[in-house]
């Protein structure tokens, strides 16, 4: 018995649209078909088969840190991202380079959940 990926992500919000907003703007998300449930939500798609579930209705506080409640996108191009962020103004914390050489940031969206926009380990140049 054994579990073989991360399906999806759940993130409770307050405001949807402005989330979808934030998501696919910021994040250049594409939305994907979302069964029709009785409350209301997005999905996006995550890479090749995860996903991020946007579910609306929110109105408890969201405790969000890098060091704590955050989760992680792997990304192509962190200069590109970096860029991105930049031209569009959201801000973001300056590059952090881990201990196993891959790249970080982190932003924040609408309801104050951290997401973390990071490269491969090995990406940095080797420190000397």
């Amino acid at each position: 018995m054994q579990t073989t990926q991360l399906n999806h992500v759940a993130i409770h919000v307050e405001d949807v649209d402005a989330s979808c907003a934030f998501y696919e703007r910021v994040l250049k998300l594409q939305p994907m078909e979302r069964p029709a449930f009785n409350f209301p939500g997005a999905w996006y798609r995550l890479g090749g088969d995860q996903e991020l579930h946007i579910i609306g209705g929110r109105d408890n506080p969201v405790f969000g840190h890098n060091r704590g409640n955050h989760y992680a996108l792997m990304v192509d191009d962190i200069d590109a991202w970096e860029a991105h962020l930049t031209e569009i103004d959201v801000p973001y914390t300056p590059r952090r380079t881990r201990p196993d050489g891959a790249y970080q940031i982190y932003l924040t969206d609408p309801d104050g959940h951290v997401i973390e926009l990071c490269t491969p380990p090995g990406t940095a140049p080797a420190q000397v």
